[in-house]
């Protein structure tokens, strides 16, 4: 992976010093933090957005799907799928602002009358808008769409995000029509990244890697979660990433894989679960990183941490062209349990699914977890993060995306090499 603002490791206390009381995390912190903060540089010039023909080869993809498993057209709500499709960024209000895209046909839009002009400013796919005044009713302007694509009857699809009122607002009114989930279109469209996807989840994961760098340089004996928080914060809009998320759990809370709303104060020897992301071009990062702060690790937390590793390390063995989704998770949770823990869900032991699958969204479709049959393809990308949750003591989770080729599943960010290096 290429580093681009290259924050050298140890001058971040990365490493052994991680456990020594007089590395970088004793003494001046916020001095160099401050002088690291600095230094970095936005890391996004370069970047090149997807294009206006990638966006329509996946309405293409999205009517040869249309027109094979027998859909009139598609109903997509402001939000992920709507801007995946069209480019198209709208806020949610109670009044409708929808996209259709027909088996046949451009790409139409339903809005508010008075918004019409601000609409048709950001259109970049597609071009005809079917206004509603305010004493008027969307839905039937929805129907119209659909019935000037040349289609009489026959199933719409709803994109899962579409919200209840405007999908029953359009039963209501589109009679001839079978109203149906618009997931047999839209996952298989979103589940498979194209190369320019993958570039921009990479570059979104080398960002968090500094923002995560630097922020373990904030961490200092007697703070809270929120100042490693704020700081990858700052990291990640310095290097010019929109910031998601950053959380991070001490001693018995990083236990709780989404942590707890009880005060923390970090002392020596605490477990340090953290887990960041920020988004690129729309596109997501998810990175989680467990350290011993200011002490040696003890056996346990060593052992533990170790467990960890193999069991993510299962889980990347196992993701293969061919195989399934929850074969991941079965290889990972095997390893925690044959070493005693658990089974299944049970704690102590790995209480949710082996991974998540991401892109637009931080967690989407490709979920690795029991039961799913899905197959791997090229082009899933998709976290491998089996997590270890001791309560009372602490919990340990390591968690790096990867993306499927044909040759099998590359890292977006490479695991961590020893609990004392977190990053390679």
């Amino acid at each position: 992976m290429k580093r681009r603002n290259f924050i050298q490791a140890s001058a971040l206390g990365v490493g052994t010093s991680l456990f020594a009381g007089s590395s970088a995390f004793a003494g001046s912190k916020s001095t160099m933090f401050d002088f690291q903060l600095d230094q970095l540089t936005s890391c996004v010039a370069d970047i090149v957005p997807i294009s206006i023909a990638e966006r329509k080869s996946r309405i293409s993809k999205a009517q040869r799907l249309m027109e094979e498993k027998g859909f009139r057209a598609i109903v997509l709500d402001s939000g992920t799928s709507m801007n995946y499709f069209t480019g198209m960024t709208w806020g949610q209000s109670e009044r409708p602002m929808v996209a259709v895209i027909p088996a046949k046909g451009e790409v139409s839009y339903v809005c508010p009358k008075f918004e019409q002009d601000r609409l048709e400013e950001r259109i970049i796919i597609g071009s005809d808008v079917y206004p509603w005044e305010e004493d008027e009713s969307p839905y039937e302007q929805i129907k119209q769409v659909i019935l000037d694509s040349g289609a009489t009857s026959g199933k719409i699809g709803i994109e899962e995000r579409v919200r209840f009122f405007i999908a029953d607002g359009l039963r209501q009114v589109a009679t001839n029509f079978e109203l149906v989930s618009a997931d047999p279109i839209v996952i298989p469209c979103r589940i498979i990244k194209s190369s320019a996807e993958i570039a921009l989840m990479q570059r979104a994961t080398e960002l968090t890697i500094e923002a995560m760098t630097l922020g373990f340089s904030a961490l200092k004996e007697g703070i809270s979660p929120s100042a490693f928080s704020s700081a990858v914060s700052q990291a990640h809009q310095k290097m010019g990433g929109r910031h998601a998320f950053a959380l991070a759990n001490f001693a018995e809370a990083s236990a709780f894989p989404h942590g707890t709303s009880r005060p923390q104060v970090l002392k020596n020897g605490d477990v340090v679960l953290v887990d960041c992301g920020c988004t690129v071009e729309g596109y997501n990062s998810d990175i989680s990183r467990t350290i011993v702060f200011g002490a040696e690790p003890t056996a346990r937390q060593l052992e533990i941490w170790n467990l960890e590793k193999e069991a993510q390390a299962a889980g990347y063995r196992a993701a293969k062209i061919g195989a399934t989704l929850g074969d991941v998770d079965a290889a990972a949770r095997k390893v925690i349990t044959d070493a005693g823990f658990g089974p299944d869900y049970k704690l102590p032991g790995l209480p949710h699914r082996t991974g998540h699958g991401i892109g637009m969204d931080g967690h989407e479709w490709g979920n690795a977890v029991r039961g799913n049959t899905q197959i791997l393809e090229p082009g899933m990308c998709f976290s491998i993060e089996p997590n270890i949750s001791i309560v009372g003591e602490f919990g340990i989770r390591h968690e790096d995306c990867v993306y499927m080729t044909e040759s099998g599943p590359v890292w977006f960010s490479q695991p961590s090499p020893s609990i004392s290096q977190p990053f390679a």
